[in-house]
């Protein structure tokens, strides 16, 4: 069943810091606080003529939801815990700060019927989380997780590699430790400068070098595989593009690009396909793959298939194959047998040997 979310934006509100990122009207594209109504308006909009069965979730996001006062909590919690009573939704989540989370406030939400909680986690090296003036540390992290465990919520991880202090000693260190705590789910956000932010102030003194895109690819394909390894699920890499993101006088210089999300898939699958490739001999090589990982095989507008073709010459044939599972890239040889690489666990499998 497909799973559809209705999202209800609350930007600078509850949280009592300004970290340097931060410019929540740019990366909601919403502003004002909302209601009760809105929060029902929202609902009854986005499910409205839907006729098929559909996992409805509504998602508090934009801020930090368990530090916005308590009254205003629960006035938009009630529309959403009544439209999960009557089954007009199935599931209610949040986004808030780790330092946000006591038994206190999950007795709340979970009277209310949440279930599920993502936590602003952005790294868990201290000297990059003081740099990015976050007022939280990793200690932090490890309490709220273990907490909302106990208490049998959905724990979800939102990392933003590229922050100031951050280097690849640091990026792995961040993405070990999330591997041990094992969250449900995670969220990748390689760093964007926006403007009116005291990032962007440091970047225009020089004193903030900004990831490129590609080397904002580089570090979250590599959390994406280490944490898909660690069967984490990862839900989503980059920024959701907006009319505000994609204005390059308000976003200055980052790791933001539309096809975040492309572009890191390619890298992954691309950088194992071409491992099991160079140890091949040169011979015709048929790469099948299933038609939903037809552009992270080939790679985002063919960048991997152009570069096959200049790496290993005409012998690579490229299909669709809707025997392959998805998620499988399957490698057919004449002499050397055949093979079939599994990305999410970084796995090559054999299967078939020439007599």
């Amino acid at each position: 069943m497909k799973t559809s979310v209705i999202p209800i934006f609350i930007p600078h509100i509850g949280c009592p810091y300004r970290c340097v990122f931060c410019n929540q009207w740019q990366i909601t594209g919403h502003r004002g606080v909302p209601d009760a109504a809105d929060v029902q308006h929202s609902i009854d909009t986005y499910t409205a003529g839907v006729t098929e069965p559909r996992h409805w979730e509504v998602a508090f996001y934009g801020g930090s939801f368990t530090a916005i006062p308590t009254t205003l909590q629960e006035q938009l919690l009630q529309p959403a815990y009544e439209a999960l009573a009557t089954g007009h939704i199935q599931a209610v989540r949040c986004s808030t700060r780790p330092d946000f989370i006591t038994q206190p406030i999950l007795d709340r939400l979970r009277s209310f019927g949440m279930t599920i909680v993502e936590l602003g986690v952005q790294s868990m090296d201290d000297r990059v989380l003081e740099l990015a003036k976050r007022g939280h540390t990793a200690a932090h992290v490890l309490e709220a997780t273990a907490l909302l465990r106990a208490n049998h919520f959905t724990v979800g991880h939102q990392l933003m590699p590229g922050l100031p202090g951050e280097n690849w000693d640091s990026l792995k260190q961040t993405t070990t430790a999330v591997c041990r705590l094992h969250p449900d789910m995670a969220r990748i956000y390689p760093v964007a400068v926006l403007d009116h932010t005291e990032l962007a102030d440091m970047y225009r003194a020089g004193r903030y070098k900004a990831l490129t895109v590609h080397e904002g690819v580089e570090r979250a394909a590599y959390m994406k595989q280490a944490f898909l390894e660690h069967t984490i699920q990862c839900i989503r890499t980059g920024l959701q593009a907006t009319k505000d993101l994609d204005d390059s006088t308000q976003v200055l210089a980052g790791a933001y690009a539309p096809a975040m999300g492309e572009l890191v898939d390619t890298r992954r699958y691309g950088q194992q396909l071409f491992a099991l490739l160079d140890i091949l001999e040169k011979e015709p090589i048929m790469i099948s793959y299933h038609r939903r990982d037809t552009s992270r095989v080939r790679g985002y507008r063919n960048v991997t298939l152009i570069g096959a073709g200049r790496r290993y010459g005409n012998q690579l044939q490229w299909r669709e194959d809707s025997t392959v599972m998805p998620g499988c890239i399957q490698i057919g040889t004449a002499s050397q047998g055949r093979y079939e690489i599994y990305t999410d666990m970084r796995m090559i499998k054999k299967i078939e040997c020439s007599t």
